[in-house]
């Protein structure tokens, strides 16, 4: 079986390709091809080959486990732990705005946007891009992500936001590609009724987000270049053990 596999971050540059395809037996399954990419890997570095542990397995946009038997034609995405036109979502009596974007963020018009007569707050999470990360100085930050998946997971917890702790609109943006210092790399706004409910969610998504949504962070300095080390994936999303035999 020929299975196409989707790199990202970390694991697209050791590899120099932005994807493989991996020869496997017929009744492979995810634990069959981390064991193979762990392998692989560690021919080229032995950091990217044990960042595989730590990582999540995409079939289809989906996340699985290891037990998740592969198909001929399935798309399959390796992704490392997050760094954390544009599709919109918007629901009568429940708004969502939901969007990966690849020009500036428009804080201002889309706060102004979420604004409705039944709200008693608004708030705002916009994440900047600052000048330095542990006394090295940025010069830039460049954003990848797995786009339909990303998409369908900053959906997903947006609306879970909404049910979980009962505000009325959601918008998170995220953008991509090259950022200079001081730009806006993700912006939440969340309008509620009362406040408490509204710092909650906010503060829940942003959390939520980074350690869920696959979207990867390139960090450039004045003395080189990284990948964001991330978030961890949680427990339930990475495959159990990192690989089977």
């Amino acid at each position: 079986m020929q299975a196409n596999v989707l790199l990202f971050g970390i694991f697209h540059e050791v590899m120099g390709a932005e994807s493989i395809t991996v020869t496997l037996p017929p009744e492979a399954t995810v634990g069959h091809l981390l064991t193979w990419l762990r392998l692989e890997l560690a021919t080229r570095s032995a950091e990217a080959a044990a960042l595989v542990a730590f990582s999540a397995v995409g079939v289809n946009e989906e996340f699985a486990p290891t037990t998740r038997a592969l198909r001929e034609g399935d798309q399959i995405a390796l992704m490392p732990p997050v760094s954390g036109g544009s599709p919109t979502t918007e629901e009568p009596g429940r708004p969502l705005h939901i969007a990966l974007v690849h020009t500036a963020i428009a804080a201002a018009e889309l706060v102004e946007a979420a604004k409705n007569a039944s709200d008693g707050a608004v708030v705002v999470f916009d994440g900047v891009v600052r000048n330095n990360t542990r006394g090295r100085q940025t010069k830039w930050l460049d954003y990848e992500a797995y786009e339909p998946m990303a998409l369908r997971q900053m959906d997903f917890l947006a609306r879970q936001a909404m049910d979980r702790f009962g505000v009325r609109h959601v918008t998170l943006v995220h953008r991509l590609g090259r950022l200079e210092i001081g730009e806006t790399a993700v912006l939440i706004v969340v309008a509620s009724a009362h406040r408490a409910a509204a710092f909650d969610a906010c503060r829940w998504l942003i959390d939520t987000l980074k350690a869920q949504v696959p979207i990867w962070k390139h960090e450039t300095f004045s003395d080189g270049a990284v990948w964001g080390a991330g978030e961890p994936f949680p427990a339930a999303i990475v495959p159990e053990g990192g690989h089977e035999a």
